[in-house]
């Protein structure tokens, strides 16, 4: 469940991330995020609470086309270039945590990672596939 996002003067706080911090952009190109803005920013809108910034693998890109979402073939009347191995995506919490739990989940980007994520996922599995821990 996402809190209210503000702060005591009434404007909206920052984004944060699965750590309690600033959260940090996950991809330029290709351009990310449910409001394609380079974040994985969530909102009341986005029913799919694409808040897990993920680092595309063969494995999973072929995973989340045999479970009904192929996210490697172009789309361009939709703007999507379609991703390969290597590029940044801000995913849907839920298609993670399935993939967790299938043994196919791609690793992940904490700072990028909205706080969001943490209704659907554990801070501690995501911390077991982070990139970005020392």
């Amino acid at each position: 469940m996402l809190r209210d996002n503000r702060n005591e003067g009434g404007r909206p706080a920052p984004p944060r991330n699965v750590l309690g911090e600033p959260l940090e952009a996950c991809s330029l190109t290709p351009m990310t995020g449910f409001y394609r803005d380079g974040c994985c920013n969530t909102g009341p809108e986005d029913f799919g609470s694409h808040t897990v910034c993920a680092v595309m693998t063969a494995a999973f890109l072929a995973f989340s086309k045999s479970h009904g979402n192929d996210l490697s073939t172009p789309m361009p009347e939709f703007g999507f270039p379609g991703l390969k191995p290597g590029d940044r995506w801000c995913l849907c919490a839920p298609r993670w945590q399935e993939a967790f739990a299938a043994g196919q989940a791609p690793r992940v980007v904490l700072r990028a990672t909205h706080e969001g994520a943490l209704a659907y996922c554990s801070l501690a599995d995501l911390k077991r596939f982070a990139v970005d821990l020392a």
